[in-house]
């Protein structure tokens, strides 16, 4: 028998057989991992499975390549907060969405793992949320290889002027290294580069940005699955505020 321990936190749960649940965690040591958990499709089981439940997970099976089981207890729950403001809901069903999406099975990522927990922590405080979830889905490029390089024009090798993102490299291109191919290269708010603080707009062009790498490189790179529209939900809650 092989048994691990650690924390995670919920990040999908979907009926298995007539009582169970199999649930998928992302876990501080394992990664997105998956298990079964009796009893846990039952009225007292699921409001401890919601996504963004953080919980104290023990995983058991025979082999380490089954699915295995599940005993997980509750940390923290963050459903009451997702329930009683639109954009922490948006904000833990997007963040959830594309965990479940496109993180590899069973790889570990500690580092990101608490920067995903910090960001959750943050649910509810909708005047840095936005922000802090620009910075997430940047790092999330950046775990996933598909990272952007704003340190410097791909063009010309300057570091001033940067306007646009390539599309192809994901490099910053400056105004004059862009040139008449401008029309076809992405734009570079200045708060992609980690100038401070920005408005809502700016923000969510930003993630128009940060969008088309998760879109067209990391998505794609997957096969042919669309990103989850819990992301899209999230832009039209950021744009609302």
């Amino acid at each position: 028998m092989i048994e691990w321990r650690d924390e995670g936190a919920i990040l999908a749960t979907r009926p298995f057989g007539e009582s169970a649940a199999i649930v998928e965690l992302f876990s501080a040591a394992h990664g997105r991992h998956a298990g079964v958990v009796r009893g846990g499709a039952s009225r007292k089981a699921a409001p401890n499975l919601q996504p963004g439940t953080q919980v104290a997970a023990v995983w058991k099976a025979r082999l380490d390549d089954h699915l295995g089981a599940f005993t997980l207890e509750p940390l923290r729950s963050r459903a009451a907060i997702a329930m009683s403001d639109r954009l922490a809901l948006a904000g833990l069903n997007a963040v959830c969405g594309l965990l479940a999406h496109v993180l590899p099975e069973r790889a570990p990522y500690p580092a990101f793992y608490e920067r995903t927990m910090g960001l959750l922590d943050l649910l509810g405080q909708s005047e840095v949320w936005p922000l802090a979830y620009l910075r997430w889905e940047q790092a999330l490029l950046e775990e996933m290889g598909f990272g952007l390089d704003l340190s410097g024009c791909a063009v010309r090798g300057v570091n001033e002027d940067l306007a646009y993102v390539s599309p192809k490299s994901g490099r910053a291109v400056s105004r004059s290294g862009a040139g008449e191919w401008a029309d076809r290269l992405l734009p570079l708010p200045p708060v992609l580069t980690g100038m401070g603080d920005a408005s809502n707009s700016e923000i969510i062009a930003a993630l128009g940005t940060t969008g088309f790498f998760i879109e067209h490189r990391l998505v794609k790179s997957l096969g042919d699955r669309p990103v989850p529209p819990a992301r899209d939900r999230l832009l039209h809650a950021i744009a609302r505020l």
